[in-house]
């Protein structure tokens, strides 16, 4: 197995962090999942990860909780963006689904106030309490109350780090993502937006309306039909796993792990990244220099 003397190229974003409870793991499972789904910053929305799974000693209530991070892409009008992706994805994610609660999980200074886009789905029968040692808002529902932490803190950080894995088979391709995105999970501050992406986009594309499109000349099946195709001939599945963390620390750290992770997985052929000349993101993160700092 061979790692390619390549880099990838990841960029700022913003970036909050929350704590999802719930009285069991059914319904804690549906809203984290649900408020993380879909990743749409490539069309100027949002996306977000699963960081960890919490036991009942990591919680304000004492409850099973999820850690989860919701992200924006960062320019001038990320706070207000990030405010208004966070109250959709809290309200429609997780709000509507039962015994849920949600507490801020992140130090830092700036903040959302929640009451503008989630207390008030109380309709003016909101209340401000004091529970937990933090200020929540207490929203009656038809299926009891929604307690959520008035305010919800957020930060800059770095998106869009990455791997690619060059793999001989679909079933080796699934592996070595499965291995580096549980690899990624045990990292504090990381989080995979896509789990294993079956689609990687390329910064370039002939129809800019619709956002990236497919990075043809990695594309398999491609490979009989394009003069250019950098796809090696024993190579037919390529998974990409993107990267976004609290730190550009974290998210190098994270890129350790899941390069350590595969390193016996048969069928990978070379582990590279995706490098798009500098015309993506400002932080170039060099995959040799990951493994010699890791003792590889």
């Amino acid at each position: 197995m061979e790692i390619e003397a390549t880099y990838c190229e990841a960029f700022d974003g913003l970036v909050a962090r929350l704590c999802i409870t719930a009285k069991d793991e059914k319904r804690l499972r549906q809203a984290a999942y649900r408020a993380t789904a879909l990743p749409s910053t490539v069309f100027g929305e949002s996306e977000g990860g699963i960081e960890k799974w919490l036991d009942e000693r990591e919680t304000p209530d004492g409850r099973k909780g999820a850690l989860i991070q919701l992200w924006v892409n960062y320019d001038e009008r990320a706070p207000e963006k990030l405010a208004y992706e966070v109250s959709k994805r809290i309200r429609q994610g997780i709000l509507v689904v039962p015994t849920t609660s949600v507490f801020n999980a992140l130090d830092a200074p700036t903040r959302i106030d929640t009451m503008a886009r989630v207390g008030h789905c109380g309709d003016g029968y909101e209340t401000i309490e004091h529970r937990y040692g933090r200020e929540v808002i207490v929203v009656p529902i038809m299926m009891g109350e929604f307690v959520i932490e008035r305010y919800l803190s957020y930060t800059k950080g770095v998106m869009g780090g990455n791997l690619w894995f060059l793999c001989r088979s679909l079933a080796s391709a699934l592996e070595a993502g499965d291995k580096a995105v549980a690899a990624i999970r045990r990292i504090e501050g990381a989080i995979t937006p896509f789990d294993i992406c079956a689609a990687g986009s390329k910064p370039e594309t002939k129809y800019p309306e619709i956002g990236p499109t497919t990075n043809h000349p990695y594309c398999p099946t491609l490979k009989a039909r394009l003069s250019g195709s950098k796809v090696p001939d024993d190579v037919t599945c390529i998974p990409e796993i993107v990267i976004n963390g609290l730190s550009l620390d974290s998210v190098k750290e994270a890129m350790r792990a899941a390069m350590e992770s595969v390193r016996d997985v048969k069928g990978l052929v070379t582990i590279s990244a995706g490098n798009y000349g500098g015309k993506l993101g400002r932080y170039k993160i060099f995959l040799k220099e990951l493994i010699r700092e890791s003792n590889w």
